[in-house]
C-alpha cells in the first residue's frame, strides 16, 4: 500500500502523539508522518520520505480508514488548544509544518471544517502561500 510507511511510523508511537497533543505541548519527532505536508517543501531526508506528491496523494492519504481519522483526531486535539499559539503548542519549525499541512489538507478535503479551521485559529485564516503555488503548478 502507498501509505505503508505513515501506519509503520505512527503505530509505535500514536499514544504518545495523543499525550503530547493533549496536553498541547509537542516534545518528539513526529510531525512529518502525523501532519505530512507536500514532497516539494521537504528539505531534509525524513521530510522527504514522508511528504505526499500532490493532492491526489493528499487525498488518498485522507481517505485511508486509520490516516485520515488519526489526522482529524490530532487536527481536533490541536484546536483543544485555541488560547495557545501554534507555535507555544508544535514549536518552530513545527508550527510552518503544522500551516503547511492544514492547507494542503483544506485543499485536499475542503468538505472536512477541522483544516480551515486550525488555520483560521492559529493562521488568521491564512493558509501556506508555498503551498498553494505548488499545488497550482502541478499536473491534475
Amino acid at each position: 500500500m502507498q501509505h505503508d510507511r505513515f501506519l509503520a511510523a505512527q503505530e509505535p508511537l500514536y499514544a504518545h502523539v495523543l499525550e503530547e497533543l493533549r496536553a498541547g505541548d509537542k516534545k518528539t519527532h513526529w510531525m512529518w508522518f502525523i501532519f505530512p505536508q507536500l514532497k516539494a517543501l521537504g528539505r531534509s531526508s525524513t521530510a522527504l520520505f514522508y511528504g505526499l506528491n500532490d493532492l491526489a496523494d493528499a487525498r488518498m492519504y485522507f481517505s485511508h480508514p486509520v490516516l485520515g481519522a488519526r489526522l482529524k483526531e490530532c487536527t481536533a486535539l490541536v484546536l483543544q488548544h485555541h488560547d495557545k499559539s501554534a507555535l507555544e503548542i508544535l514549536h518552530h519549525p513545527d508550527n510552518l509544518k503544522f500551516r503547511s499541512c492544514m492547507t494542503l489538507f483544506q485543499l485536499a478535503a475542503p468538505q472536512e471544517p477541522l483544516f480551515a479551521e486550525a488555520l483560521k485559529v492559529f493562521f488568521k485564516g491564512d493558509a501556506d502561500d508555498m503551498t498553494i503555488q505548488l499545488v497550482n503548478r502541478m499536473p491534475g
